[in-house]
């Protein structure tokens, strides 16, 4: 299907420095986005030109509440997509941060770093059959979105791999295909997900589905350890995999723990609590 960039043309409106105007391009976004035969038919160039203008909508967002405001509404956008469009739609999301990463400067970079953590919130949000309604956690986990967003994730943020896999359809587009996966994006991914997955009920134990998605989590980010180029990677991979928080790491403790109980216990009952001061003459 051709491009719809014409029948998009709040994008540049995205962008705007008028935050009426912005306000004004997400409400069209909204409506644009929810109109299944429109969003389903988007292509990667399509998504891609989205998270471009969506990239400077945030870029452009002043003060704390309102950029608040603007990456959980962002992040959000997942729950307005049909479920054959969420793919994509993040797809183009990694794509975007990925290209513009090394562009963002310190003073923006925290705006930047919480919409990251607000799309993996959202994502793991996603992968729960009762999605953003599920507001107590106990809703079932929906086995094909979690295949789905976990793919992303090994895509992209845990990807072994420096390079980037570019969506289909981008590699003739220079300007919106990137061409690496960030160290520094990684490496925030990895800071966060364990507390977005504590948000979405991932971390209890009496639940059997999300013990195994955390499983499953957490020998992508020990692979990530074993096989990754970068040091800083993994080393913030080992740190990641020994928060206290999981399971794996519990039991961890708890081993060494014993094992160094056990080592004073055997050291104090190798002697009679007596010194030895040689033979009598």
């Amino acid at each position: 299907m051709a491009s719809q960039e014409r029948a998009m043309p709040f994008i540049k409106n995205l962008a705007s420095s008028d935050r009426k105007v912005r306000t004004s391009a997400l409400t069209s976004l909204h409506t644009f986005l929810s109109a299944k035969h429109i969003s389903s038919a988007l292509s990667p160039i399509d998504t891609l030109k989205l998270w471009k203008g969506l990239f400077y909508a945030v870029w452009m967002c002043d003060r704390p509440i309102p950029q608040q405001n603007l990456c959980a509404e962002l992040a959000d956008l997942i729950f307005t997509l049909p479920r054959n469009a969420v793919v994509p739609w993040v797809r183009g999301f990694w794509a975007t941060m990925s290209r513009e990463w090394q562009n963002i400067d310190v003073l923006r970079m925290e705006k930047f770093l919480l919409l990251v953590r607000r799309v993996v919130g959202a994502g793991f949000k996603w992968m729960k059959l009762g999605g953003q309604n599920d507001k107590k956690g106990g809703a079932p986990w929906d086995e094909a979105r979690v295949g789905d967003f976990l793919g992303l994730l090994t895509e992209w943020p845990f990807s072994l791999s420096e390079e980037a896999e570019l969506p289909a359809g981008s590699e003739d587009n220079e300007s919106l295909a990137p061409q690496t996966i960030p160290v520094g994006m990684k490496i925030h991914v990895l800071d966060i997900w364990v507390d977005e997955a504590e948000k979405v009920g991932m971390l209890d134990e009496n639940d059997k589905e999300a013990s195994k998605i955390l499983q499953q989590i957490s020998e992508y980010v020990d692979r990530l350890e074993q096989k990754t180029t970068s040091p800083a990677v993994r080393v913030r991979s080992k740190e990641s995999l020994a928060d206290d928080r999981l399971p794996a790491s519990r039991i961890g403790a708890s081993i060494a723990k014993a094992t160094a109980e056990d080592t004073e216990m055997a050291d104090e009952g190798n002697g009679d609590g007596a010194s030895w001061d040689g033979f009598d003459d």
